[in-house]
């Protein structure tokens, strides 16, 4: 699945406003607890439309948890996994951001179900999430980073985007395309002028600072950048046609207590005009990632939204408002937001038919849930039972901290497998994993 970007966030998946406050340790807290303004309509935070619509079902064992990669003796930080077949031998490998090691992984499949990894660069310091794309268009995958320069947040110019270029036999040089910026939450890529090359759309995430802008490529890896919006807290900015005209669009989260989703509709020649679709009405609503995905299957494509970062809090903890919601597309750039489910700590959102039975499913994770209760689950599945109706299944409470998550059929078994990905910035420590391959042991193997 490649759906965002998320990521994110990204996609983030992945929750980069919650990054913002990463290793603050003693927990400095980033705004005044319960003084950041009105939660809405409703003392839960939520407003009154969003109340959550799914039932709950019985918990599921799914999956095999199946450890791969590097050994670790401190607990890791990984913001965001990717399933990809970057050596093109047949074989599903992990690409890895570990902001631990500050570098860029590889955990590559050497045969079916046997894993050793990489490192494919070093000194990228707090990568948030990479996407694969063939930017220089010589037929070869080269992998674009988001390089947050450290996950605390700061006003100093440190984030930056890094191409690894892929020049053969597996080797990757880097280049650097931005520096010196506000921190870099997500790069994406897109034809968005349509003069037939790959341009970039770069989130960023300072902390007063931050911005959105695209970067428009004029070959022999030279850009030209283009501002499109400076407000602070951006997460995720996915490229995909979300109003149907045939030009290339922006969808973008932005946090930091404006809570919102805007999209930059483009008309093919770069210029793009910016239009709010959704807004939390809530400054501590904690939004953590968004993808796009035919939810409803009626052929355009809608938003899944997380809302669970918790790191304005000391300690990071749940929050009732917690939670995964989906906007449905309208047509004619409307947006109809559906709230599921209350989760507490949800950062990422991934969206497939997990059982073949012709409507999508839906994994959220969880980052930021009540560690010190057995209950708190860090990944449901929430299963379509028709008509855009969902039951939320447990699925594991172990490990906890689980941040990023995609997902493929790793093992070619004709089964879809998840891969997660565990961001342990918070106690306890007493479920801690790096990079699980979570094996599908159902029993009916589906397309």
């Amino acid at each position: 699945m490649d759906s965002p970007a998320h990521s994110v966030l990204a996609y983030l998946s992945p929750t980069w406003r919650g990054l913002s406050g990463v290793l603050l340790l003693g927990y400095l807290v980033i705004g005044s607890i319960g003084c950041r303004g009105s939660h809405g309509e409703d003392p839960s935070g939520r407003s009154k439309s969003m109340v959550a619509s799914s039932t709950a079902g019985a918990r599921l064992d799914l999956f095999v948890q199946r450890p791969i990669g590097a050994a670790f003796t401190t607990p890791p930080k990984i913001s965001f996994v990717k399933i990809h077949d970057l050596d093109e031998d047949g074989l599903l490998d992990v690409l890895v951001c570990d902001c631990t090691k500050n570098a860029i992984c590889w955990i590559r499949q050497v045969e079916r179900g046997k894993f050793e990894e990489h490192v494919l660069a070093e000194q990228i310091i707090a990568p948030a999430l990479l996407s694969c794309a063939d930017i220089d268009g010589d037929g070869d995958t080269d992998l674009l980073v988001a390089v947050l320069g450290q996950l605390f947040p700061t006003n100093d110019p440190i984030g930056s985007v890094v191409i690894l270029e892929n020049v053969g036999q597996m080797r990757f040089k880097p280049r650097l395309l931005l520096e010196k910026v506000a921190r870099v939450a997500d790069v994406q890529a897109g034809d968005l002028d349509e003069d037939g090359d790959l341009d970039l759309v770069v989130t960023q995430f300072g902390y007063y600072d931050g911005g959105i802008q695209w970067l428009e490529n004029q070959g022999n890896w030279k850009f030209k950048g283009h501002q499109l919006q400076s407000l602070a807290g951006g997460i995720h900015g996915v490229v995909a046609d979300i109003d149907k005209d045939g030009h290339v669009d922006i969808t973008a989260l932005v946090s930091q207590e404006i809570e919102s989703i805007f999209a930059f509709y483009g008309d093919g020649t770069g210029v793009f005009q910016e239009a709010k679709l959704y807004s939390a009405g809530n400054p501590d609503f904690g939004s953590a990632g968004i993808s796009l995905f035919d939810l409803d299957q009626d052929g355009d494509l809608d938003i899944l939204y997380c809302n669970g970062d918790a790191f304005d809090y000391s300690p990071p903890r749940p929050w009732p408002w917690h939670g995964f919601q989906w906007l449905e597309n309208m047509g004619r750039a409307k947006f109809k937001v559906h709230r599921v489910l209350d989760f507490g700590g949800a950062v990422n959102a991934r969206a497939v038919d997990f059982d073949g039975d012709n409507d999508i499913d839906v994994f959220v994770t969880s980052t930021f849930n009540d560690w010190e209760s057995p209950d708190s689950q860090s990944l449901i599945l929430l299963k379509n039972v028709g008509n855009m109706n969902f039951t939320s299944h447990p699925l594991a409470n172990s490990p906890t901290h689980i941040q990023s998550l995609d997902i493929g059929d790793l093992d070619g078994d004709g089964r879809l497998d998840l891969v997660t990905g565990g961001m342990h910035v918070s106690v306890p420590y007493d479920r801690v994993e790096r990079v699980v391959w979570w094996q599908n042991v159902t029993h009916d193997p589906k397309p």
